[in-house]
């Protein structure tokens, strides 16, 4: 569920916020007891305690924990494989990186000089998005997908038809 937990961490104290709620107004501090030792009233969170909110969280921990934990993994997986298929087909393409279904690419003009592809990103951006796939820019030339938790194959697919047709017009 915590990108922690992939890499052997504990950490002593972590924040959530956005997502803990489905977009509901929500903030979150998770520490071990020794930490938590305040006297209660004494910490407050502006988005802290909302029930409306902490209701929308304990529906969204229980989706989690029934399924869509396990489809962001496997379908992070097939969209990292297909990325890295169309990777070798696309010399604009000159790293995939993820964990679960936070995937990048970075576009580059050289792959052996690693140059940036800043112009390049942005034309892929505007033009997958006037095929109807959105796409968010990260850093100057990288392209995060992040698609919801209940994401299928068919529409990575989907997704993936369009990235592949728009390198294509934009890589010649």
């Amino acid at each position: 569920m915590f990108a922690f937990q992939h890499y052997g961490i504990e950490p002593d104290v972590f924040a959530l916020a956005k997502g803990i709620a489905s977009g509901m107004p929500l903030g979150a501090m998770v520490s071990k007891h020794e930490i938590m030792s305040w006297s209660p009233g004494s910490h407050a969170s502006t988005f802290g305690g909302n029930p409306v909110s902490c209701q929308a969280a304990l529906a969204t921990i229980e989706l989690l924990e029934n399924g869509l934990t396990q489809n962001a993994a496997e379908m992070g997986q097939y969209l990292i494989d297909q990325l890295r298929k169309l990777q070798e087909t696309h010399m604009l393409i000159g790293d995939v990186r993820e964990k679960g279904l936070m995937v990048a690419i970075k576009l580059v003009t050289d792959r052996e000089k690693n140059t940036k592809a800043a112009a390049e990103r942005n034309e892929v951006i505007e033009r997958a998005f006037q095929k109807g796939l959105l796409l968010l820019g990260c850093g100057e030339n990288s392209v995060r997908f992040i698609p919801a938790l209940v994401v299928s194959r068919e529409e990575i697919d989907k997704g993936l038809s369009i990235l592949d047709e728009v390198l294509k017009e934009v890589g010649e």
